[in-house]
Protein backbone atom coordinates (compact mmCIF):
# COMPACT_ATOMS: atom_id res chain seq x y z
CA UNK A 1 0.00 0.00 0.00
CA UNK A 2 2.94 2.32 0.71
CA UNK A 3 4.21 1.85 -2.84
CA UNK A 4 0.74 2.54 -4.26
CA UNK A 5 0.49 5.83 -2.35
CA UNK A 6 3.99 6.95 -3.35
CA UNK A 7 3.52 6.11 -7.05
CA UNK A 8 0.10 7.76 -7.06
CA UNK A 9 1.74 10.82 -5.50
CA UNK A 10 4.46 11.00 -8.17
CA UNK A 11 1.95 10.63 -11.00
CA UNK A 12 -0.43 13.14 -9.42
CA UNK A 13 2.24 15.73 -8.74
CA UNK A 14 3.48 15.60 -12.33
CA UNK A 15 -0.03 15.64 -13.76
CA UNK A 16 -1.03 18.56 -11.54
CA UNK A 17 1.79 20.68 -12.88
CA UNK A 18 1.31 19.71 -16.54
CA UNK A 19 -2.42 19.29 -17.15
CA UNK A 20 -4.26 19.19 -13.81
CA UNK A 21 -6.48 16.37 -12.57
CA UNK A 22 -4.26 14.90 -9.84
CA UNK A 23 -7.17 14.26 -7.46
CA UNK A 24 -8.64 11.77 -9.93
CA UNK A 25 -5.70 9.50 -9.00
CA UNK A 26 -4.87 10.37 -5.40
CA UNK A 27 -8.39 10.36 -3.93
CA UNK A 28 -9.20 6.80 -5.13
CA UNK A 29 -5.76 5.60 -4.03
CA UNK A 30 -6.36 6.93 -0.52
CA UNK A 31 -9.79 5.32 -0.38
CA UNK A 32 -8.28 2.01 -1.58
CA UNK A 33 -5.87 2.26 1.34
CA UNK A 34 -8.86 2.09 3.70
CA UNK A 35 -9.55 5.75 4.55
CA UNK A 36 -13.18 6.98 4.75
CA UNK A 37 -14.09 9.53 2.03
CA UNK A 38 -13.89 12.69 4.14
CA UNK A 39 -10.52 11.72 5.65
CA UNK A 40 -9.26 10.67 2.20
CA UNK A 41 -10.26 14.07 0.81
CA UNK A 42 -8.59 16.02 3.62
CA UNK A 43 -5.47 13.84 3.44
CA UNK A 44 -5.39 14.36 -0.33
CA UNK A 45 -5.15 18.13 0.16
CA UNK A 46 -2.23 17.79 2.55
CA UNK A 47 -0.43 15.37 0.25
CA UNK A 48 -0.73 17.55 -2.86
CA UNK A 49 0.29 20.90 -1.36
CA UNK A 50 4.02 20.35 -2.16
CA UNK A 51 3.27 19.53 -5.81
CA UNK A 52 1.85 23.00 -6.44
CA UNK A 53 4.75 24.73 -4.70
CA UNK A 54 7.34 22.46 -6.33
CA UNK A 55 6.07 23.42 -9.80
CA UNK A 56 6.48 27.17 -9.19
CA UNK A 57 10.27 27.49 -9.73
CA UNK A 58 9.71 26.63 -13.41
CA UNK A 59 7.56 29.78 -13.66
CA UNK A 60 9.85 32.25 -11.87
CA UNK A 61 9.97 34.65 -14.83
CA UNK A 62 6.19 34.67 -15.29
CA UNK A 63 5.49 35.24 -11.58
CA UNK A 64 8.10 38.01 -11.37
CA UNK A 65 6.48 39.76 -14.34
CA UNK A 66 3.09 39.68 -12.59
CA UNK A 67 4.39 41.38 -9.47
CA UNK A 68 1.70 42.83 -7.21
CA UNK A 69 -1.10 41.71 -9.53
CA UNK A 70 -0.60 38.25 -8.07
CA UNK A 71 -1.61 39.31 -4.55
CA UNK A 72 -5.32 39.95 -5.19
CA UNK A 73 -5.72 36.64 -7.00
CA UNK A 74 -4.04 34.74 -4.18
CA UNK A 75 -6.26 36.45 -1.59
CA UNK A 76 -9.40 35.52 -3.55
CA UNK A 77 -8.22 31.91 -3.83
CA UNK A 78 -7.31 31.68 -0.13
CA UNK A 79 -10.65 33.15 1.03
CA UNK A 80 -12.63 30.76 -1.17
CA UNK A 81 -10.55 27.79 -0.09
CA UNK A 82 -11.10 28.68 3.57
CA UNK A 83 -14.89 28.77 3.14
CA UNK A 84 -14.91 25.48 1.23
CA UNK A 85 -12.76 23.71 3.81
CA UNK A 86 -14.89 24.98 6.71
CA UNK A 87 -18.01 23.77 4.88
CA UNK A 88 -16.50 20.31 4.49
CA UNK A 89 -15.55 19.79 8.12
CA UNK A 90 -18.77 21.31 9.49
CA UNK A 91 -21.22 19.52 7.19
CA UNK A 92 -19.71 16.15 8.12
CA UNK A 93 -18.62 12.89 6.52
CA UNK A 94 -22.03 11.39 5.76
CA UNK A 95 -23.06 14.24 3.46
CA UNK A 96 -19.67 14.26 1.75
CA UNK A 97 -19.82 10.49 1.16
CA UNK A 98 -23.24 10.81 -0.48
CA UNK A 99 -21.95 13.64 -2.69
CA UNK A 100 -18.79 11.87 -3.92
CA UNK A 101 -20.33 10.43 -7.15
CA UNK A 102 -21.81 13.83 -8.04
CA UNK A 103 -18.61 15.69 -7.18
CA UNK A 104 -16.57 13.28 -9.28
CA UNK A 105 -18.97 13.63 -12.21
CA UNK A 106 -18.99 17.42 -11.89
CA UNK A 107 -15.19 17.49 -11.74
CA UNK A 108 -14.94 15.32 -14.87
CA UNK A 109 -17.28 17.63 -16.77
CA UNK A 110 -15.30 20.66 -15.57
CA UNK A 111 -12.04 19.10 -16.66
CA UNK A 112 -13.41 18.07 -20.07
CA UNK A 113 -15.14 21.36 -20.93
CA UNK A 114 -12.74 23.94 -19.49
CA UNK A 115 -10.50 24.18 -22.61
CA UNK A 116 -13.55 24.78 -24.81
CA UNK A 117 -14.76 27.47 -22.41
CA UNK A 118 -11.29 29.00 -22.52
CA UNK A 119 -11.21 29.06 -26.32
CA UNK A 120 -14.73 30.51 -26.46
CA UNK A 121 -13.61 33.28 -24.13
CA UNK A 122 -10.53 33.94 -26.27
CA UNK A 123 -12.74 34.37 -29.33
CA UNK A 124 -15.09 36.76 -27.55
CA UNK A 125 -14.90 40.07 -29.41
CA UNK A 126 -11.64 38.86 -30.93
CA UNK A 127 -9.64 39.99 -27.90
CA UNK A 128 -8.96 38.95 -24.29
CA UNK A 129 -11.08 40.34 -21.48
CA UNK A 130 -9.87 43.16 -19.27
CA UNK A 131 -7.77 41.98 -16.36
CA UNK A 132 -9.42 42.49 -13.00
CA UNK A 133 -13.00 42.43 -14.35
CA UNK A 134 -15.53 41.76 -11.56
CA UNK A 135 -17.44 38.80 -13.07
CA UNK A 136 -14.34 36.59 -13.61
CA UNK A 137 -13.14 37.41 -10.08
CA UNK A 138 -16.49 36.25 -8.68
CA UNK A 139 -16.16 33.05 -10.71
CA UNK A 140 -12.64 32.57 -9.35
CA UNK A 141 -13.96 32.94 -5.81
CA UNK A 142 -16.82 30.46 -6.40
CA UNK A 143 -14.47 27.84 -7.84
CA UNK A 144 -12.01 28.46 -5.01
CA UNK A 145 -14.80 27.54 -2.58
CA UNK A 146 -15.34 24.36 -4.58
CA UNK A 147 -11.58 23.81 -4.48
CA UNK A 148 -11.52 24.02 -0.69
CA UNK A 149 -14.38 21.53 -0.49
CA UNK A 150 -13.24 18.93 -3.03
CA UNK A 151 -11.12 20.34 -5.84
CA UNK A 152 -10.95 17.59 -8.47
CA UNK A 153 -10.77 19.14 -11.95
CA UNK A 154 -10.07 22.55 -10.42
CA UNK A 155 -6.87 23.26 -12.35
CA UNK A 156 -8.49 23.38 -15.78
CA UNK A 157 -11.45 25.52 -14.75
CA UNK A 158 -9.12 27.96 -12.94
CA UNK A 159 -7.18 28.26 -16.20
CA UNK A 160 -10.40 29.06 -18.06
CA UNK A 161 -11.35 31.64 -15.44
CA UNK A 162 -7.94 33.30 -15.69
CA UNK A 163 -8.28 33.55 -19.47
CA UNK A 164 -11.69 35.13 -18.92
CA UNK A 165 -9.87 37.62 -16.67
CA UNK A 166 -7.50 38.56 -19.50
CA UNK A 167 -4.51 36.32 -18.71
CA UNK A 168 -4.37 34.84 -22.20
CA UNK A 169 -0.69 33.84 -22.23
CA UNK A 170 -0.74 30.11 -21.36
CA UNK A 171 2.51 30.06 -19.38
CA UNK A 172 1.45 33.06 -17.27
CA UNK A 173 -2.01 31.61 -16.64
CA UNK A 174 -0.46 28.22 -15.81
CA UNK A 175 1.89 29.88 -13.31
CA UNK A 176 -1.08 31.71 -11.79
CA UNK A 177 -3.12 28.50 -11.69
CA UNK A 178 -0.44 26.69 -9.67
CA UNK A 179 -0.05 29.69 -7.32
CA UNK A 180 -3.80 30.07 -6.69
CA UNK A 181 -4.32 26.35 -6.08
CA UNK A 182 -1.34 26.42 -3.71
CA UNK A 183 -3.07 29.23 -1.77
CA UNK A 184 -6.39 27.34 -1.72
CA UNK A 185 -4.66 24.18 -0.55
CA UNK A 186 -2.60 25.90 2.12
CA UNK A 187 -5.57 27.40 3.97
CA UNK A 188 -7.63 24.24 3.46
CA UNK A 189 -4.86 22.14 4.98
CA UNK A 190 -4.79 24.40 8.03
CA UNK A 191 -8.54 23.87 8.56
CA UNK A 192 -8.30 20.11 8.02
CA UNK A 193 -5.30 19.86 10.33
CA UNK A 194 -7.09 21.59 13.22
CA UNK A 195 -10.20 19.45 12.64
CA UNK A 196 -8.20 16.21 12.96
CA UNK A 197 -9.49 14.92 9.60
CA UNK A 198 -6.03 14.16 8.15
CA UNK A 199 -4.23 10.81 8.24
CA UNK A 200 -0.62 11.97 8.50
CA UNK A 201 1.06 8.61 7.68
CA UNK A 202 -0.85 8.39 4.38
CA UNK A 203 -0.29 12.09 3.67
CA UNK A 204 3.47 11.98 4.24
CA UNK A 205 4.01 9.04 1.87
CA UNK A 206 1.94 10.63 -0.88
CA UNK A 207 3.47 14.04 -0.19
CA UNK A 208 6.97 12.74 -0.89
CA UNK A 209 5.82 11.32 -4.21
CA UNK A 210 3.88 14.49 -5.09
CA UNK A 211 6.92 16.68 -4.39
CA UNK A 212 9.03 14.66 -6.81
CA UNK A 213 6.24 14.59 -9.37
CA UNK A 214 5.48 18.31 -9.03
CA UNK A 215 9.09 19.28 -9.66
CA UNK A 216 9.39 16.99 -12.68
CA UNK A 217 6.02 18.09 -14.02
CA UNK A 218 6.86 21.77 -13.67
CA UNK A 219 10.08 21.24 -15.60
CA UNK A 220 8.33 19.29 -18.35
CA UNK A 221 5.15 21.38 -18.58
CA UNK A 222 6.41 23.43 -21.53
CA UNK A 223 7.46 20.35 -23.50
CA UNK A 224 5.00 17.51 -22.78
CA UNK A 225 1.97 17.24 -25.13
CA UNK A 226 -1.14 17.54 -22.99
CA UNK A 227 -3.81 16.10 -25.29
CA UNK A 228 -3.13 12.43 -24.51
CA UNK A 229 -2.86 13.16 -20.79
CA UNK A 230 -6.18 15.01 -20.81
CA UNK A 231 -7.97 12.21 -22.65
CA UNK A 232 -6.65 9.69 -20.13
CA UNK A 233 -7.81 11.81 -17.18
CA UNK A 234 -11.29 12.30 -18.70
CA UNK A 235 -11.71 8.57 -19.36
CA UNK A 236 -10.49 7.69 -15.88
CA UNK A 237 -12.74 10.32 -14.30
CA UNK A 238 -15.75 8.97 -16.21
CA UNK A 239 -15.03 5.42 -15.07
CA UNK A 240 -14.61 6.59 -11.46
CA UNK A 241 -17.91 8.47 -11.61
CA UNK A 242 -19.71 5.36 -12.84
CA UNK A 243 -18.01 3.26 -10.16
CA UNK A 244 -18.99 5.62 -7.32
CA UNK A 245 -22.58 5.81 -8.53
CA UNK A 246 -22.79 2.02 -8.66
CA UNK A 247 -21.14 1.51 -5.27
CA UNK A 248 -23.07 4.36 -3.57
CA UNK A 249 -26.64 4.02 -4.91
Amino acid sequence: MTLLLFVAGVAAGALNAVAGGATFFTFPALMLSGLPPLVANATNFVALVPSNFAALPAFRAELKALGRKLIALLVIGAMGGLIGALALVNLGGDLFTSLVPYLMGFATVLFATAPYIRRAVERQNGRPANRGAIAPMILLFVFSVYGGYFGAGLGQIILATLVLSGYDDFHISNALKNSIIAAISLVSVAVYGFSGAVSLPHAIIMMMGATVGGYLGGSMSKRVPQKALRIGVIVFGTLLTIYYFVSNP
